[in-house]
């Protein structure tokens, strides 16, 4: 196995440089039925898939998403832009959250905050949240630097595998980082007020 370290390490930098996220300018100002939820979801998303296949979001998925309440109900069948805001929210959560956690992190939001007319609404928060987010890519880019450095000093001595012992290094600094921070997500979540 050869892995061109120097090649893997800009690969992941170029593409932890073009995490975007959905602009809410970019969402129609229509009400949308769920064939184009789905559309506009894949299309707008597709950089954050694994592989060609993945869905990013399907019909059963949207349903469920609406029977266990993480989503308010469409009206008359059709989802408005904050509806898509929120699938936005799901989309990202479900990949570390459980969906008991994700309603009660997004219950309080939706409660008080969607389809408000006032100026502190839904698309205000995700606005905030996401620029939060996005003034995070450096400090990112650098930290995984840091860790893959470091992980190109361990098993030096182990010549036969040395560097499949070094990517998986590298990936368990990834994942304990990655698990940590789901455990105080979790215990944050568990602090939140029962509503």
């Amino acid at each position: 196995m050869t892995i061109d370290s120097k090649d893997m390490l800009k690969s992941i930098l170029i593409s932890l440089s073009h995490i975007d996220y959905i602009k809410p300018e970019d969402i129609p100002n229509i009400d949308l039925y769920m064939d184009q939820v789905t559309t506009f979801m894949d299309t707008h998303l597709a950089a954050s898939k694994r592989y060609p296949e993945d869905k990013i979001l399907t019909k059963t998925m949207i349903n469920n998403y609406a029977k266990n309440k993480l989503l308010p109900p469409p009206t008359k069948k059709k989802y408005s832009k904050e509806h898509l805001l929120v699938m936005i929210f799901v989309y990202y959560f479900k990949g570390i959250l459980s969906i008991t956690d994700i309603q009660a992190l997004l219950a309080p939001l939706t409660e008080k905050y969607f389809q408000k007319d006032e100026t502190f609404n839904i698309e205000s928060i995700y606005k905030e949240v996401f620029s939060l987010e996005q003034s995070q890519v450096d400090k990112m880019a650098k930290d995984i630097t840091d860790k893959f450095n470091i992980s190109r000093h361990t098993f030096e001595s182990a010549e036969e595998d040395r560097e499949f012992l070094q990517l998986f290094s590298f990936i368990c600094m990834l994942s304990f980082d990655v698990y940590v921070k789901k455990q105080l997500i979790e215990k944050l979540i568990d602090q939140l007020p029962s509503s």
